[in-house]
């Protein structure tokens, strides 16, 4: 979704499935993702001029989309208009109390606009395709930017609104990451989120199989773009692939395996820039033997939480901390508890972590180590850890049978001056 020559190369891809019912799952284009945050962020500090002038910016780069794949006389510059000027509302009122609401009302119009444009698209080329807005099956609860699927209800809708259209034939086009909540609103169910919808959908609608299409062969056992010599596993279980994803692996949203799971729907991870290659089958089948495989996650901050006046940290602090971490949705990759002390590492990449310490810092005294990554090993052995310590000093280290988790700080290089 990258561009029109990405869309033209989904609608190439897609041309293997014709006939199929299918239901596909799009994500927003290249950048539009960054952007719209960027304009959410302009709004918030009260320069309308430069939000709307990103928005315009946003807004040609899809016309321009929209015009190499369809030409200047199409109804889906309506369409798309009709999302934006959506935004323009939004960007005509003062900035609101509550960020994440505004973030939720903005920055999903990326997966709006890009969906449209598909759609239109795969239709001229001879690939009926309907548009459904994600809005009207997904239902949450009201938690801004973390939205919790209400299974019931959205299961109900996808029955509705959805099956409908896959039995008259032709495929489906939706978008990930959105919903909304009881009241209307739109929500967003993390970043990233696109796999996860597409679970969702699977579930709701009993789906045969679901397809992941990435820029990487299938499920490697470390990131190519940090580590050399990986190598691409032909099968996962769904137990392995949700410890991969949620210690980091970036390949699936570590909420799209459970869903799945829970129905025994195979998952396929292909690449759309070979995709006739074997890619990776997660199931529910046994894998004798894995390889140690490698997670980093970047940008965490280690919290270490102790009491003002040196009493233990006892089970009803923990029962405070933790009330607080639910309320943020914090995502806890890490935690150690000791007499005096708690450690625990979040994802830093947002203001949810200050939030938290400022909770606490009324009762406790709270430390954040910040610029940190957790690194994950699933099978590891030590040679592979000896490697991934060398330039690092670990903070804290967590070993169980079969995964290591370390947190850790990048040493800096230092380098003697020539003579």
């Amino acid at each position: 979704m990258r561009d029109a020559d990405a869309m033209k190369n989904v609608a190439g891809i897609l041309q293997s499935y014709k006939g199929d019912q299918l239901l596909i799952v799009g994500s927003a284009t290249s950048g539009t993702t960054n952007d719209l945050e960027e304009v959410v962020q302009h709004h918030q500090n009260g320069d309308a001029e430069k939000a709307l002038e990103k928005l315009s910016a946003i807004r040609q780069r899809h016309f321009d989309i929209a015009l190499a794949l369809l030409g200047d006389r199409h109804p889906v510059y309506d369409q798309l208009n009709d999302h934006l000027v959506a935004v323009e509302w939004v960007l005509e009122e003062e900035p609101h109390e509550n960020y994440d609401y505004i973030y939720d009302q903005i920055v999903p119009v990326g997966e709006l606009l890009s969906t449209q444009i598909l759609a239109a698209y795969l239709s001229s080329v001879d690939l009926p395709t309907e548009w459904l807005d994600a809005r009207d099956v997904v239902l949450t609860d009201d938690i801004f930017r973390e939205g919790w699927v209400q299974w019931e209800e959205t299961e109900s809708r996808a029955k509705k609104y959805a099956a409908p259209l896959l039995e008259q034939g032709g495929f489906v086009l939706t978008q990930g990451f959105i919903g909304s909540t009881t009241e209307n609103f739109t929500i967003t169910l993390g970043r990233e989120g696109s796999d996860y919808t597409a679970a969702i959908f699977s579930y709701c609608l009993d789906a045969e199989g679901m397809y992941i299409w990435k820029d990487v062969p299938g499920v490697l056992t470390a990131d190519p773009r940090i580590f050399d010599n990986v190598t691409k596993l032909d099968r996962l279980s769904y137990r392995e692939a949700i410890e991969m994803t949620y210690y980091g692996a970036k390949v699936i949203h570590p909420k799209t395996i459970k869903p799945l799971q829970n129905k025994n729907i195979p998952l396929y991870v292909k690449s759309f820039e070979d995709p006739q290659g074997s890619g990776t089958v997660i199931s529910d089948e046994v894998v004798d033997h894995y390889p140690p495989m490698v997670t980093v996650e970047k940008d965490q901050a280690l919290c270490t939480i102790s009491a003002r006046d040196f009493s233990f940290v006892a089970e009803h602090h923990i029962n405070r901390m933790f009330k607080i971490i639910t309320e943020l949705r914090l995502q806890v990759n890490m935690m150690q508890n000791t007499a005096l002390s708690f450690n625990v590492c979040f994802n830093d990449i947002d203001d949810k972590v200050d939030r938290f310490a400022e909770e606490l810092e009324k009762e406790f005294k709270v430390v954040i180590n910040r610029g940190l990554e957790t690194i994950t090993i699933r099978h590891y052995d030590d040679l592979t850890l000896q490697s991934l310590k060398r330039g690092r000093m670990v903070l804290v280290e967590e070993r169980l049978p079969q995964t290591l988790l370390m947190v850790a700080q990048q040493l800096p290089v230092i380098r003697r001056k020539n003579e």
